[in-house]
C-alpha cells in the first residue's frame, strides 16, 4: 500500500503497544462487531445479526437513526471515469463506459456519530457505483490495509473483548491485549497499529477492500483480485491531524470548493497461492496491478439529509463481471449491514428522518 500520509512515529515499546491496544479495543471490536456470523454455530448457540447489533449498542451507546457503526460520516457525489486495462478481465459496464455515477461516504469506525476525529487512527470510504444498464457495484473500504482476523468466530470474540465491563462502565484493560495474544494471525494488523496515527483528510488516504473478490470476463474466466483506491492529494509533510472535534467534514468542503478530488482504483491480481478467503492474511511478493480507472469526487453533502444517508453499503450487492470470493466475512458483512438498515429504517433522530432504502 502506498502511503500518502505524513511520516510514522517512532515503533511503540511493548508496554506502550500494549496499552494503546486496550485503549483502542473498544474502537477495534466496532470495526469487527460490523460484521455478523450467520452460516455457524458458537458454543453452542447460533449468533444472529440482531445479537451482534445489540453488542454494539452496548458498547457505543443508542443513538437512533444512525447506523451502528460508521455511524459519523458526510455524503459525497462524483462520478468513475474508467481505463482500459481492466476491460479484458471484467464484462462489468462500470470498466466499458467512460463514467459511471458515483455516490460515496466517508466515515469513522465507531457507532458514536459525536466522537471527535481524532479518536480513532481509521478512516472508511463507501461508494456505490450506479451503472447505465440498472445494475450496481456497493464496496466498502478502510484505510488499513489487513483486518485484524478472518473467521466471523474470531470477530465474536474481539467483540466481546472490547465490550465494557457491567462493574466499571468501561472494557478491561486485560482482555484487548489477551485477545490479541491468544490469536497469532491478527500480528499484520498490529504491525500497521504501531504506526497508525489519525490522518488530516478524507481526501490524503489509501482506502484498502480488504476482501477478495473475481473480476469475471465475457467469456466466464475469472481472475481473484483485491482493490484499493489511492489519492492524488498528499498531506504536506509533518501535516497533523487538527484538533477539534469534526476537522474531516471541514477539510473535506474546503478541498471540494476548490475542485474535484481525484483516487486511481487498482486491482491486484491474485497470484497461485495467495489466500483469498482470509481477510487477515497479506498478499506478498510481486503482484500484477492494473489501474482500471478514476474516481472523481465533486460535491459533499452533510449525511443527515444526503443522497449517501440511505444507502445500504453491503458488499455482496455485485453487477455481473464481479463476483464475491468464499471469504466468510463477506456474507457476514452483509446480514450485518441489513440488520443494522432494518434497526435504523424505523428510528427517528432529531438528525435523521426515517430512511428509504435505494434498491440495487
Amino acid at each position: 500500500m502506498v502511503d500518502h500520509s505524513s511520516p510514522p512515529r517512532p515503533p511503540l515499546s511493548t508496554a506502550s503497544l500494549i496499552a494503546r491496544l486496550a485503549g483502542i479495543g473498544a474502537v477495534v471490536a466496532v470495526v469487527a462487531g460490523a460484521f455478523a456470523y450467520v452460516n455457524g454455530t458458537l458454543d453452542p448457540q447460533r449468533l444472529r445479526p440482531k445479537t451482534l447489533v445489540n453488542a454494539l449498542e452496548t458498547n457505543n451507546g443508542v443513538h437512533p437513526g444512525f447506523r451502528r457503526n460508521h455511524a459519523k460520516g458526510v455524503c459525497v457525489a462524483g462520478y468513475f471515469q474508467s481505463s482500459s486495462e481492466a476491460r479484458a478481465y471484467s464484462s462489468a459496464q462500470v470498466f466499458s463506459e467512460a463514467k459511471t455515477p458515483i455516490i460515496g461516504r466517508f466515515a469513522l469506525p465507531s457507532g458514536n456519530p459525536y466522537a471527535p476525529d481524532s479518536s480513532v487512527p481509521i478512516r472508511s470510504f463507501a461508494v456505490q457505483f450506479s451503472q447505465a444498464n440498472g445494475q450496481q457495484w456497493r464496496t466498502g473500504m478502510n484505510s488499513m490495509p489487513v483486518f485484524p482476523v478472518g473467521t466471523p468466530e474470531a470477530f465474536y470474540q474481539l467483540l466481546k473483548a472490547g465490550a465494557p465491563d457491567p462493574a466499571t462502565g468501561k472494557p478491561n484493560p486485560s482482555s484487548m491485549p489477551a485477545f490479541f495474544a491468544a490469536h497469532p494471525e491478527t500480528a499484520p494488523f498490529l504491525a500497521w497499529v504501531k504506526t497508525a496515527k489519525p490522518s488530516a483528510s478524507y481526501a490524503t488516504e489509501t482506502y484498502n477492500g480488504i476482501n477478495a473478490f473475481y473480476l469475471v470476463a465475457a467469456d466466464g474466466k475469472r481472475q481473484a483480485v483485491r482493490w484499493e483506491v489511492v489519492p492524488q492529494s498528499q498531506d504536506a509533510a509533518g501535516d497533523t491531524a487538527p484538533t477539534g472535534s469534526d476537522f474531516l467534514e471541514q477539510d473535506l468542503v474546503r478541498r471540494l470548493g476548490a475542485g474535484p478530488l481525484r483516487w486511481q482504483l487498482n486491482m491486484t491480481l491474485a497470484n497461485p497461492g495467495d489466500p483469498l478467503d482470509d481477510a487477515s492474511k497479506t498478499w506478498s511478493g510481486a503482484h500484477k496491478v492494473l489501474n482500471a480507472g478514476t474516481l472523481v469526487l465533486q460535491s459533499s453533502q452533510p449525511q443527515a439529509d444526503g443522497d449517501c444517508r440511505d444507502i445500504n453499503f453491503d458488499p455482496l450487492i455485485l453487477p455481473s463481471g464481479i463476483q464475491a470470493s468464499n471469504d466468510p466475512l463477506l456474507a457476514a458483512r452483509s446480514a450485518a449491514y441489513a440488520s443494522s438498515y432494518l434497526r435504523r429504517a424505523g428510528e427517528v433522530s432529531p438528525l435523521h428522518s426515517a430512511p428509504q432504502e435505494s434498491k440495487p
